[in-house]
């Protein structure tokens, strides 16, 4: 593979993988959202007619986020919609994964090492793109709009992610891909968009199978996203109006919003954004985003996609090692922190009950990962097949000790590096602990395995859930690696909690 023409113009990307995978980095599929172009649906890119050297990844969407191996955003990096194309030599008609990163709607990009889709393409013979796409206020944030005036929409980072796969379908055969046989596939704010398309009309049509490991829900009411608005431009200093913040920076929009963050972090009394706060997210708008994603699958209308689903056992801890989490260290503390999420009366000693010897600490990281992920994520996959979609459940349990003698837990994040055979790369030993294990590695190979299973035929190699909501799930674990059913114990707990709009 050569040049490769696209519609907007030829690129030229790099080969990788001892020359057996082709890597075409930084591809535009939309115009930088920025100028008159900021706070509007993505635009066409402009054509170019010369080469494109595409060998590096394009710049990073407006964060302050630094991570491991990645780049960081610098103001002035406006070229933020861009994706990436990983292609074995030779390829023709192959299976396409687009991978939707993670971060809080807030951070992340598709240049994070753990991403890099090299060995998915080679050995899962799989054409691999993965997407950048607007975070934060330029994503996520409502813009007010006054009576007659021009309407921004809500959920620019989900309509970045259609224009995305837009670009899939009018391009990927030229890079060998198979434009009837699409998956989508995300992780944590990346499976959250996976879901919300699944029930967009604008999507419809351009995927065929979804992947969401630890889907973190619910979505935003339309008034919670005004009230962040409000309190976004009063940090910033500017009137909550479309022409004043379109006059704000972005940087200065990613300041005021870290600074609501840190409000609510030291501020008790506000409720379930004390906990962790998480200030974006899609928006239930009726427009783009119709419905909230768990209501919109039980109706059935993405019943025709097949849908993977996967979370690990113990996702909250990662946020707790990392400090972005409250510390709860009493009973009564717990008891506000349900009261706060409007849990289910005897949820907290229900779980008290089952882990008898556990400290307060655990307890709470254990009903908040469950509350965020874990629970959000089975609904997704029981709602699906109770309809009549295909729907497959796994969960990661992989634990070991790490370099420090601390414990590595199954925590939120840690599955994606082995799904894409990245769980060697230095830059993700935090998450897996140390380098793999000959176990470890094996592991890797299975999980790549079933997602190019999936994506290829809409069988990951385990029986999916009935028409009841009821099937296997398959362990991800070096030493218990087989299916099993999931024990009664917590899930039970959450029957009566129930998944709304949060603010609503």
């Amino acid at each position: 593979m050569g040049v490769v023409g696209t519609n907007n113009g030829p690129v030229r990307g790099r080969r990788v993988a001892d020359g057996e995978v082709v890597a075409v980095l930084g591809v535009p599929y939309a115009a930088p959202p920025f100028g008159a172009a900021r706070f509007r649906e993505p635009l066409p890119a402009e054509p170019w007619h010369e080469v494109r050297e595409c060998t590096r990844f394009g710049p990073v969407a407006p964060q302050s986020a630094q991570l491991p191996g990645a780049p960081v955003w610098s103001p002035g990096d406006e070229d933020v919609l861009t994706l990436n194309v990983w292609a074995p030599v030779d390829a023709s008609a192959l299976p396409v994964l687009v991978w939707i990163h993670g971060g809080a709607y807030t951070f992340g990009s598709s240049a994070q090492p753990d991403f890099d889709g090299t060995v998915l393409a080679r050995d899962g013979q799989l054409v691999v793109v993965t997407v950048n796409y607007r975070l934060g206020f330029e994503g996520f944030g409502h813009v007010p709009s006054a009576p007659g005036t021009r309407r921004f929409p809500d959920n620019r980072g989900l309509l970045d992610q259609v224009a995305a796969l837009r670009w899939v379908r009018d391009n990927i055969r030229a890079f060998g891909g198979d434009t009837e046989n699409v998956t989508l596939a995300g992780q944590s704010a990346g499976a959250t968009s996976a879901a919300c398309l699944m029930v967009m009309d604008r999507a419809k049509g351009l995927f065929r199978r979804a992947i969401a490991h630890s889907a973190v829900g619910p979505c935003f009411s339309a008034g919670l996203a005004r009230e962040i608005t409000a309190r976004v431009a009063a940090a910033a200093g500017v009137p909550a109006t479309a022409d004043a913040l379109a006059a704000a920076s972005p940087g200065a929009l990613v300041a005021a919003s870290d600074d609501v963050v840190d409000a609510y972090r030291h501020d008790p009394a506000s409720g379930h954004l004390h906990y962790d706060p998480v200030i974006y997210g899609p928006v239930v708008d009726g427009d783009v985003l119709p419905v909230e994603p768990l209501a919109g699958l039980a109706s059935g209308t993405a019943a025709d996609v097949d849908l993977l689903v996967c979370r690990t056992t113990q996702e909250y801890w990662l946020m707790d090692a990392v400090g972005s989490s409250a510390k709860i260290t009493t009973w009564e503390g717990l008891e506000r922190f349900a009261a706060d999420f409007g849990l289910p009366e005897g949820l907290v000693g229900g779980y008290r009950e089952l882990m008898p010897d556990a400290p307060v600490p655990d307890v709470y990281l254990s009903v908040f990962g469950d509350l965020l992920f874990a629970e959000y994520s089975s609904r997704l996959a029981e709602s699906h097949a109770r309809v009549g979609g295909p729907a497959y459940l796994s969960r990661y349990d992989r634990r070991r000790s790490g370099p420090d003698s601390g414990e590595v837990r199954a925590w939120h994040c840690a599955d994606v590096a082995f799904a894409f055979g990245n769980h060697a790369l230095p830059a993700v030993e935090f998450l897996v602990g140390g380098p793999p294990s000959p176990t470890d590695h094996h592991m890797s190979r299975d999980m790549v395995a079933a997602w190019a299973a999936f994506a290829a035929t809409g069988d990951p190699g385990w029986q999916p859930l009935d028409t009841t909501g009821v099937g296997p799930d398959r362990d991800w674990a070096p030493d218990d690696a087989h299916e099993r059913r999931p024990l009664p114990g917590t899930r039970a707990l959450w029957r009566d909690a129930e998944y709304r709009p949060l603010g609503s």
